[in-house]
C-alpha cells in the first residue's frame, strides 16, 4: 500500500518539505509532494526519528521508499554514534557521467555493435551463484586494474586487520565491474543533441562483505548491552568503541573503491565508443560528475559536526554537483546543489521504485516493457523486468518535488542502456 500526498507546490517563501511529528523522536522532514511513498517506509523513517542520538530531525527525500535494513532515500546526521544499515551494504555506490563532444548525429543508425562492445569492455551481470568463473568479475584482472588496486591494497590490509575474513570476499577481481540490479551504463544524449557516458555502480563484493559486517557487529553490541530496538537493523555503533573505528576506516576505503570502480568503467566505455566504425575522434574531459549516493561523512550542519549518512541520497551543496537518474526508458538530470539546509544539503538519488522486484516481474508485461523501452537499445527480456519504467516513480514529479533543493544543469535521455 502507498500514501500519495497530493499537495500544492507552497509558495516560495514556503517550506517545501512537509514535516511529520514522530512521538519519542525527532521530526521527519520529507520532500514527498505529489510523490507516493509507502506505509512501510514511513514505519521504517519513524523508527529510525527515534534512535536516541539523532540531530535535529531525518530528511527523506521524494525518492524514498522502503529498503533492507533501513529506508532508501533518507538523510540522517548523528553524534556520537553510526548507524552501518543507514548506509547500508552498496557502500559508496553512487553516479558517474561524463559529457563527450560528440553529437547525436555521430552515432550509427544502429547502436546494437556499440552495446555489445561495451558489454564486452566492461564485466556486467552475475553467474555461477559469483564463483569462480562470474561473467561479472574480472578472470584474469587487466594490469590497468591492477595499477589502481595497488593504490588501495594498503588501505584493504589495514581494514582486514580488524575484519580478516573479508579477504574471502570479491575485490580485486570486482574493481572495474558493473554489477546486477539497477546498476548500467547508458549512452545519452542532452537538450543540445551533446553526447554523454553515464554509469551507476558500487564498491561491489567488498563493500557489500563490510556493510554486512558490520551491521552484525552493531547488532551484537546492542544485545550485549540489552538495548531494546523497534527494529534490530537500526543497531548502531558507539564512538569511541574500536568497532566505531573501524568501520569509519572501512566505510571510507569502499567509497574509494567505488569511485575509482566508476572510473575504471568510464574509462572502459568511452575506449569502447571511440573504437567504433564510423564514430569520429572525440574528447570527454569538458564536464566529468563523480558522485556517491550510499555513504557517510563528517560534515557541519547547523553550526555542529556531525555525521551524516545518506542512504540513497546525494549530496547538493552549494554549487554541487549531482545526477539524478530516471529509469531505462526516462529521462535523467545532471544538477546543481542549492545548500538547503533543511535537507543537510542533499537530493535524491533517482526516481525511487514504486513496487518490490517481485511485483514488477509479477505485473509488468514483456509487450509494455519493450513499448516503455521503445527507441532505447537495451535488453528487452524477462529477466530485466524488475527494472522496467513502470517500477519506478514518474521522475518529473520527483524532480518537481525538490525545487528547493537542486536545480538542473542538464536533462538526459538515454538512446542505449547495458543492465547487469
Amino acid at each position: 500500500m502507498t500514501t500519495n500526498t497530493q499537495a500544492a507546490v507552497p509558495p516560495a517563501s514556503a517550506p517545501q518539505y512537509l514535516e511529520r511529528d514522530v512521538g519519542g523522536g525527532v521530526p521527519i522532514k520529507s520532500w514527498t509532494r505529489g510523490v507516493p511513498v509507502e506505509e512501510v517506509a514511513w514505519l521504517q523513517l519513524e523508527n529510525t526519528a527515534r534512535l536516541p542520538f539523532l540531530f535535529k530531525h531525518v530528511a527523506a527525500m521524494p525518492d524514498v521508499h522502503w529498503g533492507m535494513g533501513a529506508t532508501v532515500g533518507s538523510v540522517v546526521a548523528t553524534r556520537f554514534a553510526i548507524v552501518p544499515a543507514a548506509v547500508g551494504v552498496d557502500i559508496g555506490c553512487g553516479m558517474m557521467a561524463v559529457r563527450t563532444s560528440l553529437t547525436a548525429s555521430d552515432l550509427p543508425t544502429s547502436l546494437v555493435q556499440l552495446r555489445t562492445a561495451i558489454e564486452k569492455a566492461v564485466p556486467h551481470g552475475r553467474s555461477g551463484n559469483g564463483g569462480r568463473h562470474d561473467r561479472g568479475a574480472w578472470g584474469d584482472v587487466p594490469d590497468a586494474v591492477d595499477r589502481v588496486w595497488a593504490g588501495l591494497d594498503d588501505g584493504f590490509q589495514q581494514v582486514l586487520r580488524s575484519a580478516p575474513q573479508l579477504a574471502r570476499a570479491n575485490h580485486r577481481t570486482h574493481l572495474g565491474t558493473l554489477g546486477t540490479g539497477n546498476h548500467f551504463v547508458e549512452v545519452c544524449i542532452d537538450e543540445a543533441q551533446r553526447l554523454w557516458v553515464m554509469l551507476h555502480s558500487g564498491s561491489r563484493g567488498i563493500g557489500n562483505a563490510i556493510g554486512t559486517a558490520f551491521i552484525e557487529r552493531a547488532k551484537v553490541a546492542m544485545r550485549r548491552h540489552q538495548r531494546n530496538l523497534p527494529d534490530e537493523n537500526l543497531a548502531w555503533l558507539e564512538q569511541g568503541s574500536p568497532d566505531f573505528e573501524h568501520y569509519l576506516f572501512a566505510v571510507d576505503w569502499a567509497q574509494a573503491f567505488a569511485r575509482e570502480n566508476r572510473a575504471i568503467m568510464m574509462r572502459a566505455t568511452l575506449n569502447a565508443l571511440q573504437k567504433q566504425k564510423g564514430i569520429p575522434k572525440f574528447s570527454h574531459d569538458e564536464l566529468v560528475v563523480n558522485c556517491h549516493h550510499n555513504y557517510v561523512a563528517t560534515e557541519t550542519h547547523f553550526g555542529e559536526e556531525v555525521l551524516v549518512t545518506r542512504k540513497g541520497a546525494v549530496r547538493a551543496g552549494v554549487g554541487d554537483f549531482g545526477i539524478i537518474p530516471g529509469s531505462m526508458g526516462a529521462r535523467s538530470f545532471i544538477v546543481r546543489g542549492k545548500g538547503n539546509p533543511a535537507s543537510f544539503e542533499s537530493c535524491s538519488h533517482g526516481a525511487g521504485r514504486t513496487m518490490s522486484r517481485a511485483e514488477a516481474k509479477r505485473s509488468i508485461t514483456l509487450a509494455e516493457h519493450r513499448e516503455a523501452t521503445e527507441g532505447v537499445e537495451c535488453r528487452k527480456d524477462k529477466d530485466v523486468i524488475d527494472e522496467s519504467p513502470r517500477a519506478y516513480k514518474d521522475i518529473d514529479a520527483v524532480m518537481a518535488a525538490q525545487q528547493d533543493l537542486v536545480e538542473v544543469v542538464h536533462t538526459l535521455k538515454q538512446v542505449l542502456c547495458v543492465k547487469g
